[in-house]
């Protein structure tokens, strides 16, 4: 697998220290099935004089997929919705026409000290349902199936996977797995027509013996199966599905098929048009660029 493409993050401060290592997307690979955007953040030392919170901002034509390893975050909408997420849950936020979102430290760790990390990947939605209806759902971490293969545990958080199949609902076929491969386990992931990618959140891989480092997003060969071991042991993930169904173009938070989109949903945040958050009036305002 000589020829195996590899995708190294990039830091970016979301605003207070927050960084995030942003995978996708990446010059080289726009996406990955549907996902067109990898965020990992942490482990993030959380303290009472230290700021996280995400305030008040709009999406359109994706949806948030967030999944955390440890800590906690509360999510609260245009919709008026208001989600605790914890380890092993996940959170689905259909955008659809437009939808305003906040992620913030819960009160009862406000004067605690913690640790955050986790994923936020984002889903483009088919073009049809780019202008649908908004919407999001939890799904408890006890809901998503967990099964035991060649000495590895895998969560089938999306879609279906070794026979297990998720309760998740998607647009399109979509796949995202969590595997804690113990340090002399080798897991042989079956090759599929779709579209693939491993990444380790912590520590090297070996994929049919040829190294990946951590924290690097492999692109996977269609329909070829391939060996995972992990000499220190690594916390991974799988990501894919159905390829797109056409380019998509990305703006700050918006995902359209149309720069024409883009730019109506420019106008409507700039107008305080796509919605609030009941109960706060904060919000992150359009950017210059």
């Amino acid at each position: 697998m000589a020829d195996l493409m590899r995708l190294s993050g990039r830091k970016r401060d979301l605003g207070g220290g927050f960084i995030v290592q942003r995978v996708l997307p990446a010059a080289q690979r726009p996406s990955v099935g549907p996902f067109v955007f990898f965020d990992h953040f942490g482990p993030i030392a959380c303290t009472p004089d230290r700021n996280f919170d995400v305030r008040p901002h709009p999406h359109i034509g994706l949806a948030t997929v967030t999944y955390l390893f440890e800590g906690a975050m509360v999510h609260r909408d245009s919709l008026r919705n208001v989600q605790r997420i914890e380890p092993g849950a996940i959170n689905w936020m259909t955008a659809g026409r437009g939808v305003v979102h906040s992620e913030r430290r819960p009160e009862d760790l406000r004067q605690q000290a913690y640790s955050l990390h986790g994923l936020q990947l984002w889903v483009a939605l088919p073009k049809s349902a780019e202008d649908g209806q908004p919407g999001f759902t939890h799904y408890p971490a006890a809901a998503l199936p967990q099964l035991e293969y060649n000495g590895a545990t895998v969560r089938v958080l999306v879609g279906e996977a070794l026979g297990a199949r998720s309760p998740v609902q998607t647009a399109t076929p979509t796949l995202y797995v969590d595997v804690h491969l113990p340090a002399g386990a080798t897991l042989n992931w079956p090759g599929r027509t779709i579209e693939q990618a491993v990444y380790s959140v912590d520590h090297p891989l070996q994929l049919d013996g040829e190294p990946v480092a951590a924290q690097t997003l492999a692109i996977l060969p269609p329909d070829t199966s391939v060996r995972l071991t992990a000499p220190d042991g690594a916390r991974l993930v799988f990501v894919g599905g159905d390829a797109l169904d056409g380019p998509r173009l990305i703006w700050w938070n918006f995902v359209a098929s149309t720069q024409a989109r883009i730019d109506a949903a420019k106008t409507a945040w700039r107008e305080q048009r796509l919605g609030k958050v009941p109960d706060d009036a904060e919000f992150i305002p359009l950017p210059e660029h």
